[in-house]
Protein backbone atom coordinates (compact mmCIF):
# COMPACT_ATOMS: atom_id res chain seq x y z
CA UNK A 1 0.00 0.00 0.00
CA UNK A 2 1.29 3.63 -0.02
CA UNK A 3 2.70 4.61 2.68
CA UNK A 4 -0.22 7.39 3.88
CA UNK A 5 -3.08 4.34 3.11
CA UNK A 6 -0.65 2.38 5.04
CA UNK A 7 -1.10 4.26 8.18
CA UNK A 8 -4.65 5.16 7.69
CA UNK A 9 -5.45 1.39 7.90
CA UNK A 10 -3.02 0.68 10.78
CA UNK A 11 -4.54 3.14 12.98
CA UNK A 12 -7.94 0.72 12.21
CA UNK A 13 -6.65 -2.54 12.48
CA UNK A 14 -2.79 -3.20 11.50
CA UNK A 15 -2.87 -6.47 10.76
CA UNK A 16 -4.74 -5.68 7.56
CA UNK A 17 -1.12 -3.93 6.38
CA UNK A 18 1.08 -7.16 5.64
CA UNK A 19 1.17 -9.07 2.37
CA UNK A 20 1.47 -12.65 1.99
CA UNK A 21 4.76 -12.66 1.81
CA UNK A 22 5.40 -11.10 4.98
CA UNK A 23 4.67 -14.18 6.70
CA UNK A 24 7.73 -15.80 4.46
CA UNK A 25 10.71 -13.20 5.30
CA UNK A 26 12.94 -13.53 7.68
CA UNK A 27 14.57 -9.67 8.16
CA UNK A 28 13.24 -6.59 6.29
CA UNK A 29 12.76 -3.29 6.57
CA UNK A 30 12.19 -0.34 5.17
CA UNK A 31 12.04 3.96 6.15
CA UNK A 32 8.54 5.76 6.98
CA UNK A 33 9.07 9.55 6.81
CA UNK A 34 12.48 9.85 8.32
CA UNK A 35 12.76 6.76 10.77
CA UNK A 36 13.78 3.34 10.02
CA UNK A 37 11.33 0.38 10.42
CA UNK A 38 13.05 -3.49 10.71
CA UNK A 39 10.97 -6.59 11.10
CA UNK A 40 12.63 -9.41 12.95
CA UNK A 41 10.69 -12.63 11.57
CA UNK A 42 13.32 -15.66 12.24
CA UNK A 43 13.84 -17.40 15.78
CA UNK A 44 17.74 -16.32 15.21
CA UNK A 45 16.83 -12.69 15.02
CA UNK A 46 14.45 -12.51 17.74
CA UNK A 47 16.80 -14.14 19.69
CA UNK A 48 19.81 -11.56 18.52
CA UNK A 49 17.31 -8.79 19.90
CA UNK A 50 15.55 -9.83 22.68
CA UNK A 51 18.16 -12.13 24.38
CA UNK A 52 21.52 -11.65 22.99
CA UNK A 53 21.75 -7.48 22.35
CA UNK A 54 18.69 -6.95 25.05
CA UNK A 55 20.60 -3.77 25.92
CA UNK A 56 20.43 -2.27 22.82
CA UNK A 57 16.79 -2.95 21.97
CA UNK A 58 15.08 -3.23 25.68
CA UNK A 59 13.18 0.49 25.12
CA UNK A 60 9.77 0.21 23.83
CA UNK A 61 9.12 1.92 20.25
CA UNK A 62 7.71 5.63 20.50
CA UNK A 63 4.12 4.03 19.34
CA UNK A 64 3.73 1.68 22.37
CA UNK A 65 5.34 4.53 25.14
CA UNK A 66 3.30 7.36 23.73
CA UNK A 67 0.07 4.87 23.85
CA UNK A 68 0.43 3.79 26.92
CA UNK A 69 2.23 6.03 29.04
CA UNK A 70 -1.38 7.92 29.86
CA UNK A 71 -2.79 5.08 31.71
CA UNK A 72 0.17 3.57 32.62
CA UNK A 73 2.78 6.04 33.71
CA UNK A 74 6.38 4.59 34.36
CA UNK A 75 5.13 0.69 34.51
CA UNK A 76 6.73 -2.06 33.24
CA UNK A 77 5.37 -2.08 30.17
CA UNK A 78 7.14 1.49 29.27
CA UNK A 79 9.89 1.58 31.58
CA UNK A 80 13.69 0.64 30.80
CA UNK A 81 16.85 0.79 32.18
CA UNK A 82 17.56 1.39 36.23
CA UNK A 83 14.16 2.03 37.01
CA UNK A 84 12.84 -1.27 35.14
CA UNK A 85 15.40 -3.14 36.43
CA UNK A 86 14.43 -2.04 40.20
CA UNK A 87 10.68 -2.38 39.62
CA UNK A 88 10.78 -5.75 37.67
CA UNK A 89 13.04 -7.21 40.65
CA UNK A 90 9.82 -6.23 42.83
CA UNK A 91 6.99 -7.52 40.95
CA UNK A 92 8.48 -10.51 39.25
CA UNK A 93 8.11 -12.59 42.62
CA UNK A 94 4.43 -11.65 42.78
CA UNK A 95 3.52 -13.16 39.63
CA UNK A 96 6.18 -16.36 40.13
CA UNK A 97 4.91 -20.01 39.59
CA UNK A 98 5.45 -20.58 43.16
CA UNK A 99 2.43 -17.87 43.60
CA UNK A 100 0.01 -20.03 41.48
CA UNK A 101 -1.43 -22.19 45.09
CA UNK A 102 -2.55 -19.35 46.77
CA UNK A 103 -4.31 -17.22 43.80
CA UNK A 104 -5.65 -20.36 42.01
CA UNK A 105 -8.75 -20.51 44.00
CA UNK A 106 -10.01 -16.86 42.90
CA UNK A 107 -9.62 -18.54 39.05
CA UNK A 108 -11.75 -22.04 40.26
CA UNK A 109 -14.17 -19.60 42.25
CA UNK A 110 -15.51 -17.16 39.56
CA UNK A 111 -14.92 -19.78 36.87
CA UNK A 112 -17.75 -21.88 38.89
CA UNK A 113 -19.62 -18.73 39.31
CA UNK A 114 -19.53 -17.97 35.51
CA UNK A 115 -20.53 -21.01 34.83
CA UNK A 116 -23.77 -21.51 37.23
CA UNK A 117 -24.89 -17.69 35.80
CA UNK A 118 -24.43 -19.29 31.63
CA UNK A 119 -26.73 -21.83 33.14
CA UNK A 120 -29.25 -18.92 34.30
CA UNK A 121 -29.05 -17.30 31.13
CA UNK A 122 -32.18 -16.68 29.05
CA UNK A 123 -32.19 -18.12 25.59
CA UNK A 124 -31.09 -15.81 23.08
CA UNK A 125 -27.46 -14.85 21.90
CA UNK A 126 -24.76 -14.23 24.37
CA UNK A 127 -21.99 -11.68 23.43
CA UNK A 128 -18.74 -14.39 24.70
CA UNK A 129 -16.03 -11.72 24.21
CA UNK A 130 -17.83 -9.27 26.54
CA UNK A 131 -18.45 -12.52 29.29
CA UNK A 132 -14.71 -13.39 29.05
CA UNK A 133 -14.15 -9.55 29.58
CA UNK A 134 -16.26 -9.69 33.16
CA UNK A 135 -14.55 -12.88 33.99
CA UNK A 136 -11.29 -12.38 33.25
CA UNK A 137 -11.84 -9.14 35.14
CA UNK A 138 -13.61 -10.07 37.90
CA UNK A 139 -10.27 -12.91 38.44
CA UNK A 140 -8.03 -10.70 38.06
CA UNK A 141 -9.45 -7.98 40.52
CA UNK A 142 -9.58 -10.50 42.91
CA UNK A 143 -5.94 -11.92 42.50
CA UNK A 144 -4.31 -8.47 42.14
CA UNK A 145 -6.46 -6.77 45.22
CA UNK A 146 -8.14 -9.22 46.65
CA UNK A 147 -11.64 -11.04 47.13
CA UNK A 148 -13.52 -8.81 49.07
CA UNK A 149 -12.47 -5.73 47.29
CA UNK A 150 -11.99 -7.15 43.63
CA UNK A 151 -15.61 -8.27 43.26
CA UNK A 152 -16.46 -4.38 43.33
CA UNK A 153 -14.13 -3.46 41.66
CA UNK A 154 -13.98 -5.34 37.73
CA UNK A 155 -16.97 -3.73 36.24
CA UNK A 156 -15.57 -0.09 36.38
CA UNK A 157 -12.14 -1.17 35.55
CA UNK A 158 -13.22 -3.22 32.44
CA UNK A 159 -15.50 -0.14 30.85
CA UNK A 160 -12.72 1.87 31.25
CA UNK A 161 -9.93 0.56 29.61
CA UNK A 162 -12.36 -0.56 26.48
CA UNK A 163 -13.01 2.73 26.38
CA UNK A 164 -9.37 3.99 26.97
CA UNK A 165 -8.16 1.36 24.27
CA UNK A 166 -11.23 2.34 21.69
CA UNK A 167 -9.75 5.84 21.77
CA UNK A 168 -5.80 6.04 21.88
CA UNK A 169 -3.99 6.07 18.63
CA UNK A 170 -0.85 3.82 17.89
CA UNK A 171 1.07 5.05 15.02
CA UNK A 172 2.24 8.39 16.25
CA UNK A 173 3.18 10.03 13.59
CA UNK A 174 5.09 12.49 15.09
CA UNK A 175 7.66 9.99 16.15
CA UNK A 176 8.17 8.75 12.26
CA UNK A 177 9.24 12.00 12.03
CA UNK A 178 12.09 12.06 14.87
CA UNK A 179 9.94 14.71 17.06
CA UNK A 180 11.54 13.94 20.61
CA UNK A 181 9.41 12.20 23.08
CA UNK A 182 9.09 15.48 25.28
CA UNK A 183 6.97 17.19 22.40
CA UNK A 184 3.60 16.89 22.84
CA UNK A 185 0.76 14.45 21.92
CA UNK A 186 -2.34 15.37 21.02
CA UNK A 187 -5.25 13.46 23.17
CA UNK A 188 -8.88 13.54 23.33
CA UNK A 189 -10.41 14.06 26.40
CA UNK A 190 -11.99 10.57 26.64
CA UNK A 191 -8.61 9.45 26.63
CA UNK A 192 -7.54 11.19 29.72
CA UNK A 193 -11.35 10.71 31.29
CA UNK A 194 -10.59 6.59 31.05
CA UNK A 195 -7.44 6.62 32.46
CA UNK A 196 -8.41 8.79 35.52
CA UNK A 197 -11.50 6.58 35.78
CA UNK A 198 -9.39 3.66 36.11
CA UNK A 199 -6.20 5.72 38.19
CA UNK A 200 -9.23 6.39 40.65
CA UNK A 201 -10.35 2.83 41.24
CA UNK A 202 -7.18 1.73 41.69
CA UNK A 203 -5.69 4.27 44.19
CA UNK A 204 -9.08 3.67 46.29
CA UNK A 205 -8.40 -0.25 46.55
CA UNK A 206 -4.48 0.09 47.19
CA UNK A 207 -5.35 2.66 49.65
CA UNK A 208 -8.07 -0.14 51.51
CA UNK A 209 -4.90 -2.50 50.91
CA UNK A 210 -1.78 -0.83 52.32
CA UNK A 211 -3.88 0.82 54.95
CA UNK A 212 -4.95 -2.23 56.84
CA UNK A 213 -8.71 -2.55 56.01
CA UNK A 214 -8.26 -5.87 54.24
CA UNK A 215 -6.02 -7.99 56.77
CA UNK A 216 -4.79 -11.71 56.09
CA UNK A 217 -5.74 -12.41 52.38
CA UNK A 218 -3.86 -13.14 49.19
CA UNK A 219 -3.62 -10.74 47.05
CA UNK A 220 -1.05 -9.16 44.40
CA UNK A 221 -0.30 -5.97 45.83
CA UNK A 222 -0.09 -7.23 49.67
CA UNK A 223 2.48 -9.26 48.38
CA UNK A 224 4.16 -6.20 46.42
CA UNK A 225 3.42 -4.03 49.65
CA UNK A 226 5.87 -6.81 51.59
CA UNK A 227 8.75 -6.60 48.90
CA UNK A 228 11.49 -3.83 49.54
CA UNK A 229 12.53 -1.56 46.70
CA UNK A 230 16.31 -3.21 45.93
CA UNK A 231 18.84 -1.67 47.46
CA UNK A 232 16.63 0.31 49.87
CA UNK A 233 14.33 -0.86 53.72
CA UNK A 234 11.51 0.91 51.95
CA UNK A 235 9.07 -0.54 49.62
CA UNK A 236 7.26 1.24 46.35
CA UNK A 237 5.41 4.00 46.49
CA UNK A 238 2.33 4.49 45.96
CA UNK A 239 1.80 6.44 42.69
CA UNK A 240 4.44 2.72 41.53
CA UNK A 241 2.17 0.65 43.17
CA UNK A 242 -0.74 2.04 40.64
CA UNK A 243 1.43 2.06 37.65
CA UNK A 244 1.96 -1.75 38.11
CA UNK A 245 -1.08 -2.77 38.98
CA UNK A 246 -2.51 -1.12 36.13
CA UNK A 247 0.20 -3.02 34.15
CA UNK A 248 -0.96 -6.62 36.48
CA UNK A 249 -4.55 -5.95 35.09
CA UNK A 250 -4.31 -4.71 31.20
CA UNK A 251 -1.55 -8.13 30.74
CA UNK A 252 -4.17 -10.26 33.36
CA UNK A 253 -7.14 -9.44 31.77
CA UNK A 254 -7.87 -8.26 28.48
CA UNK A 255 -4.79 -11.23 27.13
CA UNK A 256 -6.86 -13.53 28.69
CA UNK A 257 -10.39 -12.48 28.07
CA UNK A 258 -9.18 -12.43 24.42
CA UNK A 259 -7.40 -16.28 24.30
CA UNK A 260 -10.45 -17.13 26.11
CA UNK A 261 -12.96 -15.94 23.67
CA UNK A 262 -10.78 -17.00 20.36
CA UNK A 263 -10.60 -20.71 21.87
CA UNK A 264 -14.18 -20.80 22.78
CA UNK A 265 -14.43 -19.59 18.84
CA UNK A 266 -12.48 -21.80 17.13
CA UNK A 267 -13.79 -24.82 19.15
CA UNK A 268 -16.96 -23.53 17.40
CA UNK A 269 -15.75 -24.34 14.19
CA UNK A 270 -13.97 -27.82 15.40
CA UNK A 271 -17.09 -29.77 16.78
CA UNK A 272 -14.38 -32.72 16.70
CA UNK A 273 -11.86 -30.69 19.19
CA UNK A 274 -14.60 -29.61 21.30
CA UNK A 275 -16.13 -32.78 22.27
CA UNK A 276 -12.62 -34.21 22.63
CA UNK A 277 -12.36 -31.54 25.34
CA UNK A 278 -15.92 -32.26 27.12
CA UNK A 279 -14.97 -35.70 27.18
CA UNK A 280 -11.44 -35.31 28.98
CA UNK A 281 -12.88 -32.89 31.15
CA UNK A 282 -15.98 -35.03 32.05
CA UNK A 283 -13.44 -37.66 33.02
CA UNK A 284 -10.89 -35.96 35.11
CA UNK A 285 -13.89 -33.87 36.93
CA UNK A 286 -17.10 -34.97 36.41
CA UNK A 287 -19.24 -31.90 37.46
CA UNK A 288 -16.66 -29.65 39.14
CA UNK A 289 -14.60 -27.46 38.29
CA UNK A 290 -10.60 -27.62 37.68
CA UNK A 291 -8.66 -26.52 40.12
CA UNK A 292 -4.84 -26.28 40.09
CA UNK A 293 -4.50 -29.80 40.84
CA UNK A 294 -6.16 -30.90 37.98
CA UNK A 295 -4.14 -29.30 35.22
CA UNK A 296 -1.74 -32.21 34.83
CA UNK A 297 -4.89 -34.29 33.86
CA UNK A 298 -6.54 -31.76 30.85
CA UNK A 299 -3.66 -32.08 28.85
CA UNK A 300 -6.01 -31.59 25.42
CA UNK A 301 -7.31 -28.36 27.23
CA UNK A 302 -4.23 -27.11 27.70
CA UNK A 303 -3.37 -27.61 24.37
CA UNK A 304 -6.27 -25.63 23.02
CA UNK A 305 -5.04 -23.01 24.88
CA UNK A 306 -1.55 -23.06 23.45
CA UNK A 307 -2.95 -23.44 20.06
CA UNK A 308 -5.03 -20.74 20.56
CA UNK A 309 -1.75 -18.67 21.75
CA UNK A 310 -0.38 -19.21 18.32
CA UNK A 311 -2.81 -18.33 16.04
CA UNK A 312 -4.02 -15.39 17.96
CA UNK A 313 -1.62 -13.94 20.09
CA UNK A 314 -2.80 -11.66 22.46
CA UNK A 315 -0.50 -9.18 21.60
CA UNK A 316 0.17 -9.82 18.00
CA UNK A 317 3.01 -7.22 17.16
CA UNK A 318 6.22 -6.18 19.97
CA UNK A 319 8.00 -3.59 19.22
CA UNK A 320 11.50 -1.54 20.11
CA UNK A 321 13.50 0.91 19.57
CA UNK A 322 17.40 0.65 19.00
CA UNK A 323 19.17 2.49 21.60
CA UNK A 324 22.61 2.67 19.55
CA UNK A 325 23.55 1.43 16.39
CA UNK A 326 23.52 -2.40 15.59
CA UNK A 327 23.38 -4.83 13.29
CA UNK A 328 20.57 -7.35 12.61
CA UNK A 329 22.07 -10.19 10.30
CA UNK A 330 23.31 -8.82 7.53
CA UNK A 331 21.53 -5.57 7.64
CA UNK A 332 22.68 -2.26 9.52
CA UNK A 333 20.79 -0.98 12.12
CA UNK A 334 21.00 3.06 13.17
CA UNK A 335 20.06 4.56 16.35
CA UNK A 336 16.14 4.94 16.94
CA UNK A 337 15.47 2.33 14.52
CA UNK A 338 12.02 0.94 15.21
CA UNK A 339 12.20 -2.94 15.31
CA UNK A 340 9.21 -5.28 15.17
CA UNK A 341 8.94 -8.68 15.88
CA UNK A 342 5.19 -10.13 15.26
CA UNK A 343 4.05 -13.37 16.52
CA UNK A 344 1.34 -13.05 14.18
CA UNK A 345 3.70 -13.04 11.39
CA UNK A 346 6.07 -15.25 13.11
CA UNK A 347 3.27 -18.18 14.42
CA UNK A 348 2.26 -18.63 10.81
CA UNK A 349 5.44 -18.90 9.43
CA UNK A 350 5.84 -21.67 6.58
CA UNK A 351 8.81 -23.76 7.48
CA UNK A 352 8.43 -23.20 11.66
CA UNK A 353 5.36 -24.51 11.75
CA UNK A 354 3.41 -27.76 9.44
CA UNK A 355 0.14 -26.09 7.94
CA UNK A 356 0.48 -22.98 9.95
CA UNK A 357 -2.59 -21.75 9.44
CA UNK A 358 -4.41 -24.83 10.63
CA UNK A 359 -5.38 -25.02 14.57
CA UNK A 360 -4.08 -28.38 15.66
CA UNK A 361 -4.00 -28.51 19.51
CA UNK A 362 -2.50 -32.10 19.22
CA UNK A 363 1.03 -30.03 18.11
CA UNK A 364 0.90 -28.91 22.05
CA UNK A 365 0.09 -32.18 23.36
CA UNK A 366 3.09 -33.62 25.63
CA UNK A 367 5.81 -35.65 23.83
CA UNK A 368 4.11 -33.33 20.62
CA UNK A 369 7.94 -32.00 18.72
CA UNK A 370 8.39 -29.13 19.91
CA UNK A 371 8.89 -25.60 17.78
CA UNK A 372 11.93 -24.01 17.69
CA UNK A 373 13.16 -21.77 20.43
CA UNK A 374 11.92 -18.28 20.16
CA UNK A 375 9.17 -19.61 17.20
CA UNK A 376 6.91 -19.53 19.80
CA UNK A 377 6.68 -16.15 22.06
CA UNK A 378 2.72 -15.50 22.69
CA UNK A 379 4.24 -14.00 26.24
CA UNK A 380 7.31 -12.70 24.73
CA UNK A 381 10.75 -13.78 25.69
CA UNK A 382 14.01 -12.63 26.63
CA UNK A 383 14.69 -10.43 30.27
CA UNK A 384 10.97 -8.67 29.61
CA UNK A 385 8.92 -12.36 29.42
CA UNK A 386 5.73 -11.85 31.12
CA UNK A 387 6.59 -12.46 34.49
CA UNK A 388 2.84 -13.70 34.61
CA UNK A 389 2.50 -16.27 31.90
CA UNK A 390 2.27 -19.41 34.05
CA UNK A 391 -0.86 -17.82 36.08
CA UNK A 392 -2.26 -16.38 32.63
CA UNK A 393 -2.23 -20.57 31.00
CA UNK A 394 -3.57 -21.40 34.39
CA UNK A 395 -6.64 -19.20 34.24
CA UNK A 396 -7.56 -19.95 30.73
CA UNK A 397 -6.84 -23.33 31.34
CA UNK A 398 -9.46 -23.49 34.41
CA UNK A 399 -11.76 -21.34 32.60
CA UNK A 400 -11.86 -23.08 29.05
CA UNK A 401 -12.45 -26.27 30.99
CA UNK A 402 -15.68 -25.01 33.23
CA UNK A 403 -17.33 -23.98 30.00
CA UNK A 404 -15.99 -25.87 26.79
CA UNK A 405 -16.93 -28.63 29.15
CA UNK A 406 -20.50 -27.78 30.41
CA UNK A 407 -21.71 -26.11 27.48
CA UNK A 408 -21.52 -26.55 23.22
CA UNK A 409 -21.09 -22.91 21.56
CA UNK A 410 -22.63 -22.49 18.41
CA UNK A 411 -21.75 -19.02 16.59
CA UNK A 412 -25.13 -16.88 15.95
CA UNK A 413 -25.73 -17.42 11.47
CA UNK A 414 -24.62 -14.48 9.68
CA UNK A 415 -21.50 -13.59 11.80
CA UNK A 416 -18.43 -12.87 10.11
CA UNK A 417 -15.36 -13.04 12.98
CA UNK A 418 -12.44 -10.76 12.01
CA UNK A 419 -9.02 -10.55 13.82
CA UNK A 420 -8.21 -6.90 14.90
CA UNK A 421 -5.14 -5.61 16.18
CA UNK A 422 -5.43 -1.82 18.59
CA UNK A 423 -3.30 -2.81 21.74
CA UNK A 424 -4.64 -6.47 21.51
CA UNK A 425 -5.98 -8.83 19.51
CA UNK A 426 -9.75 -9.30 19.18
CA UNK A 427 -12.38 -11.26 17.76
CA UNK A 428 -14.03 -7.79 16.41
CA UNK A 429 -15.99 -5.98 18.78
CA UNK A 430 -18.53 -8.73 19.55
CA UNK A 431 -18.64 -12.44 19.57
CA UNK A 432 -22.11 -13.32 19.80
CA UNK A 433 -22.99 -17.18 20.16
CA UNK A 434 -25.59 -19.66 21.50
CA UNK A 435 -25.06 -21.96 24.49
CA UNK A 436 -26.35 -25.40 25.05
CA UNK A 437 -25.32 -27.21 28.27
CA UNK A 438 -24.20 -30.40 27.68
Amino acid sequence: MPLLQMLKVARENWLAIWAKSSFERDVYGSRLFLRDVVVCNSPDSVHYVFVERHENFQRKSPQHRHALIPLLGDGLFVSDGPLWRERRRVVAPVTHVSRLPELAPAITEAAAERREQWHNLPPGPVDVLAEMGHLTAEIICRTIFGRALGRDAAGEVVAAFAEYQAQIGQTDILSLFNLPDWFPRFRGRRVHDAARRIHKVVDGLIAGILDGEQQGEASLIRAMSEAKVPGTDRPMDRTAFRNEAIVLFMAGHETTANTLAWALFMLSQDPASAERLAEEVQGALGDRVATLADMPNLPFTRAVVEETLRLYPPVPLLSREALGPDRIGDRPVRKGTIILVCPWLLHRKPGLWDQPDSFIPDRFLPGAPKPPRHAYIPFSTGPRICTGQHLGLAEATICLAALAGSFRLTLEPGVQVMPVARLTLRPGETLPMRLTPR
